[in-house]
């Protein structure tokens, strides 16, 4: 899908991510830096992200085996569907890099952008059903007022066809993108392309 989109400072364009301070030089990595990077991500070795948390590897090991279960481990919540709720969590915390990357791999898995267009216009708002109505609103909710959530609103999540299995998934993918983000936020900003204007 070719449909760039630019709208309120966020693009479902692919972005990269420079560090702020230094990452780890590969050529004088440790054994097990090299090991993890491996292990992390299939581009870790060229990511500045991945190579900057190597400097303390069992931390990155362990990053990643969480990050790895709950974005992609099989059953429960689809994929698309842990995609969607991570780029409302990364809209709304302003992680720009995040909600690029997010964006596009719903888009890889849905086959449209139509709702990443409505996330990025207002994630409060967004969906196209009922059910990612009902994502976008809890994903929302749980970001901005995490100690407000109560059983309305897991009855919402039920009443649009989430089971409960499903709900654990989507409260997985939300809270590790309130960390995930915060710590891209923190370490480095995106960059991006220069491209011609987008629609």
């Amino acid at each position: 899908m070719n449909d760039i989109i630019r709208s309120h400072g966020f693009t479902n364009e692919s972005l990269e991510w420079d560090a702020w301070l230094d990452v780890v030089d590969l050529d004088h990595a440790t054994t097990e830096q090299i090991a993890v990077l491996e292990e992390s991500h299939p581009k870790a070795k060229i990511s500045d992200y991945y190579r900057f948390l190597v400097h303390q590897p069992e931390i990155l090991r362990q990053r990643s085996a969480a990050f790895n279960a709950i974005m992609y481990a099989p059953g429960g919540l689809p994929r698309a569907e842990r995609e969607l709720s991570t780029t409302v969590v990364s809209r709304l915390n302003g992680c720009v890099y995040c909600a690029s990357v997010h964006a596009q791999r719903f888009e890889q898995l849905a086959k449209r952008n139509d709702v990443i267009r409505q996330v990025f216009a207002d994630p409060h708002s967004a969906g196209t059903t009922k059910r990612e109505e009902a994502i976008a609103r809890f994903s929302a909710a749980l970001t901005e007022h995490p100690n407000e959530i109560d059983a309305g609103q897991l009855r919402e999540l039920r009443e649009a066809g989430l089971t409960d299995a499903e709900i654990l998934d989507l409260i997985h993918s939300i809270a590790i993108f309130a960390w995930a983000n915060r710590l891209m936020l923190n370490l480095g900003e995106p960059v991006f392309p220069e491209m011609a204007p987008a629609s």
